[in-house]
């Protein structure tokens, strides 16, 4: 119940306050009081406030009127409701036909009004006796507490409520007018009529349902274990003013989750389902199938690197491979580098170090291999181990030339997906009459390569046994092939004098390789992409000279990078090139860059379950650092070194 102090305040009936502000002027300041039938006689208005009076009628003036008006006037009459009751009256009703904004409207609302975010309670108490909301010119008559339409109907003037009503109308626009010209804030209109009753509710304002419903208090005790009950996924920079992501789960979900993740989210039904068709190549849950190959390559192909180096067995190392491993014709890194290493240095590990420095923290080494002085090193982006089997390596010996260096190959393979790849890379007999032998060491090494052994042949009905080429579905053979260009080094050098560029294509008419893959004798299926670098062998060690020693080797193209698809169009070359500033060996590096597709695959392979050379890892990041830190000390000595000298 409202106080007494509070509820006499309203010494004057609120139509004919409002009327009088209506016409511009002050309430009645008047000592004589004029009693109006169903209102309580007051005061004056600083009375009113400074001394209420207590709650019962005061007879009016003498004068000459009729007696029996007279009588009437005094006739004691019950006191009306005092104004706090009406106010929360209204509120009461208000609060019955008034509509919640839901959250998906939330939402929605771009330039409205904020949700309301504490108690209501706290609102209807702090708000003074005589004050109330702004009348709206919306407010219908179903919104009007009874006890002012009960008054006219009690015995006082049918005209009084008009009155009333058109004061709250003018007193509305005089207030809308003031506020425009002071610059203030613009008053919002309320709704006509809610769209739709809401479910029956308490009648206390403060009610357990309507707190943690719409959000009224979010201080409530319950609020925050009622708002965690519910686990769904939801964007984390949701807002009242942003849209709505399409990973939430329903139209409260984007009050209840915090945490927000790239993964798609899994329901628990299709967990419970238990389909008989899941992991197979048609399911949407396989490991290697379609939908997870279209996450992560949309246009099913990938980004391979495939390169081939004689170190000539030099200890020294180039200061950086950059430009062997991220040359800068390409815009992006690839998602799978392939290097093939003939006379490599006698340490190995050292080498795999330097490579995994290079590509940093986001390649790691999936496997590495070995025979003798043949090297290679298979790097793949680490979030793509999961899709890779196991790799399977065989090696063939086709002539020992010592107790350490070798001539033979050595192949690798493995599935990514549901497309199988094998490399080779090869250390053919060197010489430049030695063509037959060349094309023996090809023949020996087609058919001694025992691959694959473990994991599945893609495609078993195109398969030979005689060759291992014919066994995968992708095919890179890279190395010192050590074909030569025919004619003499006259002849050679000649072509390589010209201005204002070398002729290739003349070049490669000399050329043994390609002679001998267009009679048909080796590498048959193969293809090699344009060649438009100079010859890679043989040059001095640190110049950019061929041979200038007494053996005045002819220049050749002896180190390449071949590729062979049982799909026509499946790999694109789209670079193919030699390393001039690596010097470091009587060889230039040989790279190429293609597009590979792939196709999905079904989980009925060994998979390699991520594994890789994490000790390989760590060192590789940890030198990347120092050397950092050594590169940022070494800028603050030299800036620092300046010496001012006065003469």
């Amino acid at each position: 119940m409202p106080s007494k102090s509070a509820c006499l305040r309203h010494t004057e009936a609120p139509g004919q306050l409002e009327g009088r502000m209506l016409q511009g002027q002050p309430p009645n300041t008047e000592k004589k009081l004029i009693p109006t039938p169903g209102f309580l006689p007051a005061s004056d208005s600083q009375g009113s406030e400074t001394n209420p009076m207590p709650p019962f009628s005061i007879p009016a003036k003498t004068s000459n009127q009729n007696p029996q008006t007279k009588a009437n006037l005094i006739t004691p009459q019950p006191p009306i409701r005092p104004k706090l009751e009406r106010t929360l009256s209204l509120d009461d009703k208000g609060w019955r036909r008034r509509r919640f904004r839901g959250s998906q409207e939330d939402l929605t609302v771009q330039n409205g009004a904020s949700p309301c975010r504490g108690s209501l309670q706290d609102s209807v108490a702090q708000s003074p006796a005589y004050s109330r909301p702004l009348p709206c010119l919306s407010t219908s008559l179903q919104e009007i507490p009874k006890s002012r339409r009960a008054t006219g109907s009690e015995g006082g003037s049918p005209s009084l409520w008009s009155d009333c009503l058109s004061g709250m109308i003018s007193t509305s626009l005089d207030l809308l007018h003031r506020d425009a010209a002071s610059g203030g804030p613009p008053s919002r209109l309320a709704s006509l009529h809610a769209s739709h009753t809401p479910p029956a509710m308490d009648l206390s304002i403060a009610s357990s349902s309507l707190r943690t419903a719409n959000k009224v208090d979010p201080e409530h005790t319950d609020y925050k274990l009622r708002m965690q009950t519910r686990l769904v996924r939801a964007h984390s920079n949701l807002g009242p003013s942003r849209p709505r992501s399409p990973l939430a789960g329903d139209d409260h979900s984007i009050h209840s989750a915090r945490s927000f993740s790239l993964l798609a989210p899994i329901r628990t039904k299709d967990i419970r389902s238990r389909s008989y068709l899941e992991g197979s190549l048609l399911a949407s849950g396989a490991l290697l199938g379609a939908e997870e190959l279209a996450r992560y390559f949309p246009d099913r192909n990938m980004a391979l690197f495939v390169a081939t180096w004689n170190m000539q067995g030099q200890k020294e190392l180039p200061a950086s491979l950059d430009e062997f491993l991220l040359p800068t014709e390409a815009d992006y890194t690839q998602d799978l580098y392939v290097i093939g290493i003939q006379e490599g240095c006698s340490d190995r590990r050292e080498w795999e170090t330097r490579l995994q420095e290079t590509l940093g923290p986001q390649y790691v080494l999936l496997s590495p291999a070995a025979h003798g002085v043949l090297y290679m090193s298979l790097f793949i982006r680490r979030d793509l181990i999961w899709f890779c089997s196991e790799v399977e390596y065989s090696t063939v010996t086709t002539r020992i030339v010592s107790q350490i260096k070798t001539k033979g190959a050595l192949g690798v393979s493995f599935t990514f997906f549901g497309t199988s790849f094998l490399f080779i890379t090869s250390h053919f007999t060197s010489g430049d009459g030695k063509v037959a032998e060349r094309l023996l060491d090809y023949s020996r090494t087609i058919q001694a390569l025992a691959l694959p052994r473990n994991v599945p042949d893609t495609n078993p009905y195109r398969s030979s046994a005689g060759d291992v080429t014919t066994r995968f579905d992708e095919v890179f053979w890279f190395g010192d092939f050590n074909f030569r260009l025919s004619g003499g080094r006259v002849a050679v050098e000649a072509f390589l004098k010209q201005k204002p560029e070398v002729d290739v294509l003349a070049l490669l008419q000399h050329d043994q390789l390609t002679r001998e893959m267009k009679k048909g004798s080796i590498f048959r299926g193969f293809e090699e992409a344009e060649i438009h670098f100079l010859p890679s062998y043989k040059f001095d060690i640190g110049k950019d000279t061929y041979d200038s020693t007494s053996k005045q080797r002819t220049p050749s193209y002896t180190d390449r990078v071949l590729y062979k698809s049982r799909h026509k169009g499946d790999i694109c070359p789209m670079k193919y090139s030699s390393c001039p500033g690596i010097k470091t060996s009587d060889h230039r590096p040989v790279y190429g860059l293609f597009q590979v597709k792939v196709r999905p695959g079904r989980d009925n392979i060994p998979l390699a379950a991520g594994k890789f050379d994490r000790e390989l890892y760590l060192i590789g990041i940890k030198r990347r650092i120092s050397k950092e830190i050594q590169r940022q000390e070494a800028l603050k000595s030299q800036s620092s070194s300046a010496v001012c000298t006065v003469s």
